[in-house]
């Protein structure tokens, strides 16, 4: 055909091919393009739920990763060779941090690069909470049909979306947990070479993110072995991560005089020495943790089980909750110190409530795993139940303290669960299903979202609370001295104060002490000062909270409470200033 038969088609014909195309199009999807678009909607949902928390203050153990990275920044062949006032005396970096330094390594790359500000690091770190989502989806197409609902099961729970507003070290390590099982199981049958040595490599990466990502070596091993029924070739490549983890011993043994995996491992030893709980209290415990965290599993119980086992679960927690509630067993003193122990107690109804629902969720994961595995008996189902059983294990009985940071890493096994669990009762004929699940997972993103800004909210009071003590005492003369630690030291020593070291006090009188009340442990002596006290008080207006005594959260530590968060008015903070007399030591 010339150019001048081409010129006298009629416009009609264009359109009809142009239509012709496009039906085709969508009538037959391109699989890559439906892909690319999936995963630019979970990319696009987790940035709308982190990005309006990304000026958030730094907070709890955020101080520890970064110094950690400031440190690096300048020495980076020595990444904890620094010291502190953490506790009760100034000590090394090394004695304090139970984490190993790849993420403040990703850190320091990024505060060198974008600043260190808080913005700009929570920018830096919501990267791996991409690669988290994305990576729950992506694996999750090897277990189950539905994908995308086992990634926004993972998005929308407080644990996840609570830990990523954190510079911690937590969501970085599970997001290279997931794609080193992406690679590990996409090359393993038929075996591929460059997979498996990236996962190897991923591994290493992993554990030196964080410990616990050294059992994901354990349950691939478990998997590949069940899965192909012989040991390959494939188990030397699992030798990496191992030879990379006592190397890394034997080098931080060498430059700080003790390797920092046992320092870790008798840590959590001596704590647990120290903690008169029962194995029956930090079960119970652990389950209202995850329950807690993995809100879907609760959210989507009325779908996923029967009137009957839903009434029975609620039974089981209830009897449960009666036990922790009746002896506050399991966590050795009373929670959150006697004031708040004695405060508790007008409080139980609301605690009750939480605490049923909480432990009923937890059930309903470890059921979902139970029953998927007893259902398939095959290698896949193996592997979901022993990453959920496993983490649960670890977090209730092997860790320092039960805590939603523990309890992360079994999340996106639920989500999958929940999706395979989800996929057999589709089957089934099911009233108004897909519109089940949306309102399930609509309730779940809702309250996900006003934990973390609860938990937001709390961090940026410790901030502002620094500045408004360093207001008041500015130009009064003496020196500035506080206790506590957490966000609150952070922001105090970039103002310019002390952190009272209690082995070695250095204060005068005339000299000012700030204390917040609410970032003491049980022991603190905080009373034994003498002098003027100015004291006030901040209302948090969120009528939520991770860490709340009084009202039993203990988010980040189970030493603060029985429940991950807890929903209702929560007590206002409370600070004092105390200008310290002459006759003060």
């Amino acid at each position: 055909m010339n150019l001048e038969e081409t010129a006298v088609i009629p416009n009609t014909q264009i359109r009809e091919a142009l239509v012709t195309q496009a039906t085709y199009v969508l009538e037959k999807p391109n699989p890559q393009l439906r892909r690319g678009i999936t995963y630019a909607l979970l990319a696009a949902s987790t940035i709308l739920c982190l990005l309006p928390f990304s000026s958030r203050a730094f907070h709890m153990d955020d101080t520890l990763f970064v110094w950690a990275a400031q440190n690096i920044a300048k020495h980076p062949f020595n990444p904890y060779g620094f010291q502190l006032i953490w506790d009760f005396t100034r000590v090394q970096m090394s004695e304090v941090t139970q984490n190993p330094p790849l993420a403040s390594y990703y850190m320091a790359l990024a505060g060198s690069v974008a600043g260190w500000s808080e913005r700009a690091l929570h920018i830096a770190f919501l990267l791996p909470t991409l690669a988290l989502v994305l990576g729950t989806f992506r694996l999750a197409q090897r277990f189950t049909r539905s994908p995308l609902l086992a990634a926004f099961a993972t998005l929308l729970t407080p644990g996840l979306l609570v830990s990523a507003c954190s510079v911690m070290c937590d969501p970085m390590m599970l997001a290279i947990w997931l794609w080193a099982a992406i690679l590990w199981i996409e090359g393993l049958e038929p075996q591929k070479p460059l997979f498996l040595m990236g996962s190897a490599l991923l591994l290493a990466a992993c554990e030196l993110t964080k410990y616990f990502g050294a059992s994901l070596i354990l349950l691939l091993f478990v998997y590949s072995l069940v899965r192909q029924r012989r040991v390959g070739s494939w188990v030397w490549y699992l030798l990496i991560p191992i030879a990379v983890l006592v190397g890394y011993e034997f080098l931080t043994a060498k430059m700080y005089g003790h390797g920092l995996l046992f320092t870790a491992a008798e840590f959590c030893r001596k704590q647990h020495l120290n903690d008169r709980s029962t194995r029956t209290a930090r079960a119970l415990v652990g389950l209202s943790c995850a329950g807690g965290c993995t809100l879907p599993a609760l959210a989507f119980a009325p779908i996923v089980w029967s009137r009957r086992q839903i009434m029975l679960g609620m039974l089981w927690s209830g009897l449960a909750s009666f036990l922790i509630m009746r002896r506050l067993v399991g966590l050795g003193l009373p929670l959150g110190g006697p004031m708040a122990s004695a405060l508790r107690h007008h409080h139980w109804p609301l605690i009750s409530i939480h605490l049923i629902l909480f432990v009923a969720g937890g059930t309903s994961i470890l059921a979902l795993a139970v029953a998927d595995y007893w259902r398939e008996r095959d290698a896949d189902s193996l592997f979901l139940a022993s990453w959920v059983v496993g983490t649960f294990l670890f977090t209730a009985f092997v860790n320092w303290t039960i805590n939603a940071r523990s309890v992360l890493p079994l999340i996106p096994a639920t989500g999958i669960l929940l999706a395979r669990r989800l996929g057999k009762i589709r089957q089934a004929p099911h009233p108004r299903f897909a519109t089940s699940i949306a309102i399930a997972l609509s309730l779940s993103g809702l309250m996900s979202l006003w934990i973390a800004r609860a938990d937001t909210e709390l961090a940026n009071t410790a901030r502002s609370t620094a500045f408004r003590i360093h207001g008041r005492t500015h130009d009064r003369g003496g020196t500035l001295w506080f206790i506590g630690h957490w966000g609150f030291q952070y922001y105090m020593e970039s103002l310019g104060a002390h952190p009272l070291d209690w082995l070695n006090p250095q204060v005068n009188g005339g000299d000012f002490v700030a204390v917040p009340y609410n970032n003491l442990w049980v022991d603190d002596k905080s009373n034994d000062f003498l002098g003027d006290r100015e004291q006030f008080r901040v209302q948090l207006s969120s009528h939520a909270s991770t860490i709340c005594p009084e009202l039993g959260a203990g988010f980040y530590d189970s030493h603060w409470g029985l429940l991950p968060y807890v929903v209702g008015r929560i007590p206002a903070g409370h600070y004092s200033i105390v200008r310290l007399s002459s006759s003060d030591p």
